[in-house]
């Protein structure tokens, strides 16, 4: 943590050098040129940022962004070379002092209230009122928007993947080669680790906002060998006593004893792959995670050899199947280690669940388990393994039943909970569908459909004007949902006599707070009979000043806090509102006095009609 100059403290991630005032949209620099050319650059305006509609068709959304938009502040100023690109942009008609008094704007005369980064918020209460002149919360406009609207939503959507996954299962965030660009898969490292996710391969990402960092290899490790031959540094010392061993001598010996158990050939796994994996735990002893389904999975050889394969197949079902053989069949059931496989091959050529996961024991577990009972051997524990293609909920399980059996046969407890990861496109319907399969995965590494919001692409956050020099203001829509609330509004969330939140109420600057255990009338904005009283059990006032006079009002906490506030502020909710299908939508209502001052003024706004 580092300290602003007013003694509050600021979180030290690095503020991203494309974050500047020139990072807006043209319009907004040829508004503030008009608003100065009529002299309505000092009228004191407030504009609300909201968004209107939750994402993911979900019922919450993860307000994140703030502390980017504080440094925003901070350091708003237009350098001499933002002035000169304005100048050569801008018609040659607009007078030139206007470029003068734009160099010379900051964010001094500002004041912002906001809600709480990671908070849970929900459509049309302000994320943000940004309060001041009105050239200069106009010029804030963009960049407000697109600092806030892809962070609540990347944080949103890891906050979702957490609540399907559990709270015991770990997520990575593995999406940084799929993100737009190298600004989206930072700002997607950060904000996954806001919502709920566990560490990031996005290495500068980890430097720059102490994210914790994570990976294994990639095929082209194990592909990179082709033969034991390929394996040059074999030797490791012994974790204690120092002696230095044969790591291959010794995981070559444990092969051959557990591809009997398996009811695997030691000669039909990968050679080349072996040979990687043991060149990886020489060199990562303490942290071995090894991919196995390089030459397992989706073997191109499984089509060639499947009649084969399944003829044998068949030979084990019919002996589990026919009576008539008591002494074979009871000698297959008996072997712990074979699962009782499916016989028919797909109609692509390819082998069924049974048979993939024998191909799957055959060389890249065989491989592996090999390579950790070596690793035993010399005092190391390895960690586990990744599976990237096929059945995951299918080849989790029978990973983790061979653990099992290996840690009770060879007494070592902690090889029956070595890790499972599983990645390869993983969404949220994935997650809930391996769910009710029973699968035993501890691990999920999610990328592209994570970074990328796959179910929604934006957010949808607005800034919209609601009050200029102390007159309110209406935008009014054919479409309610369009329809602005007016005027400077405070929000509160009240929560009922269970310890939930029950509602957000609006209500205008000017009305005294929600009192505890006083009843308070709670309407629909815009639909007169929608209305209830409420009691509330505790009132929570979701603004606060942040920044006002040139000056941070809030200490900035950390990401680590944040991320703790996101999870905090859920289990606020209702389970109904967080459920992924059908949740109960959560109210947000106006008191009494804002109902009747919006009806108010959209009565003096709208049109009135003519007919002839």
């Amino acid at each position: 943590m580092s300290t602003d100059d007013d003694g509050r403290t600021c979180c030290n991630s690095r503020q991203n050098g494309v974050v500047q005032p020139l990072l807006t949209d043209l319009y907004q620099i040829t508004m503030a040129y008009a608003y100065w050319k009529s002299g309505k650059m000092n009228d004191h305006a407030v504009f609300d940022l909201f968004f209107r509609k939750n994402p993911f068709q979900g019922e919450f959304t993860i307000f994140a962004g703030l502390e980017e938009c504080m440094k925003f502040l901070k350091k708003f100023h237009y350098s001499s070379s933002d002035i000169k690109y304005l100048k050569s942009t801008m018609p040659a008609t607009v007078d030139q002092r206007f470029f003068d008094y734009l160099q010379s704007l900051t964010a001094k005369n500002v004041t912002i209230y906001a809600i709480d980064e990671g908070s849970v918020v929900f459509p049309r209460v302000p994320l943000l009122r940004v309060e001041g002149p009105l050239i200069m919360v106009q010029l804030l406009e963009t960049t407000l928007l697109t600092l806030v609207n892809y962070a609540s939503l990347m944080a949103t959507n890891a906050a979702r993947y957490r609540m399907v996954a559990g709270k015991n299962i770990t997520l990575l965030e593995f999406g940084l080669r799929r993100a737009q660009g190298p600004d989206g898969g930072l700002s997607a490292s950060k904000y996954s680790y806001v919502g709920g996710f566990d560490g990031t391969s996005n290495v500068l990402a980890g430097k720059l906002f102490n994210i914790p960092v994570c990976g294994t290899h990639a095929h082209a490790y194990i592909t990179s060998f082709t033969c034991i031959d390929d394996l040059h540094g074999k030797t490791l010392a012994h974790k204690q006593t120092g002696d230095v061993l044969d790591l291959l001598e010794l995981a070559y010996k444990h092969r051959e004893a557990i591809a009997d158990d398996l009811g695997a050939l030691a000669s039909q796994a990968s050679g080349g792959e072996l040979a990687a994996l043991i060149s990886y735990a020489v060199a990562f002893p303490e942290r071995f995670t090894a991919l196995v389904d390089t030459y397992d999975v989706k073997s191109i050889e499984a089509s060639a050899k499947g009649q084969a394969q399944v003829a044998s197949l068949n030979v084990k079902n019919k002996l589990l199947t026919n009576g008539s053989n008591t002494h074979a069949q009871n000698s297959v059931r008996n072997n712990p280690f074979i699962s009782e496989p499916t016989t028919q091959l797909h109609k692509n050529g390819f082998l069924r669940r049974g048979e993939l996961g024998e191909l799957y024991v055959r060389s890249g577990l065989l491989n592996f388990c090999a390579v950790a009972l070596a690793l035993n051997d010399l005092g190391y524990r390895a960690v586990g393994i990744r599976i990237d293609s096929g059945d995951l909920a299918y080849l989790s399980n029978v990973a983790r039943d061979i653990f099992e059996k290996i840690a009770v046969k060879y007494d070592i407890p902690w090889f029956a909970k070595l890790m499972i990861c599983a990645s390869n496109d993983i969404n949220e319907e994935t997650i809930i569908s391996l769910n009710e399969q029973n699968h035993k995965i501890d691990c999920f590494g999610i990328g592209t459909h994570l970074v990328t919001c796959q179910r929604q692409p934006a957010l949808g956050c607005v800034y919209k004007m609601v009050e200029i020099n102390d007159e309110p203001r209406i935008k009014l829509s054919q479409e309610v949902g369009k329809v602005t609330i007016p005027g400077r509004k405070d929000a509160y969330r009240l929560y009922g006599s269970d310890g939930y939140a029950l509602i957000d109420l609006l209500q205008k600057t000017t009305e005294e707070p929600p009192q505890v255990m006083q009843k308070v009338l709670c309407r629909h904005p815009f639909q007169q009979t929608k209305r209830a009283n409420v009691t509330p059990s505790r009132v929570e006032p979701l603004h606060k000043i942040y920044w006002k006079d040139g000056k941070l009002c809030q200490p900035l906490p950390a990401l680590q806090e944040i991320r703790n506030r996101v999870q905090e502020s859920l289990n606020t909710l209702r389970n109904d509102h967080r459920r992924n299908l059908n949740p109960t939508p959560y109210k947000v209502a106006v008191s009494d006095t804002l109902y009747r001052f919006i009806d108010e003024l959209w009565s003096q706004n709208a049109p009135i009609g003519e007919l002839r």
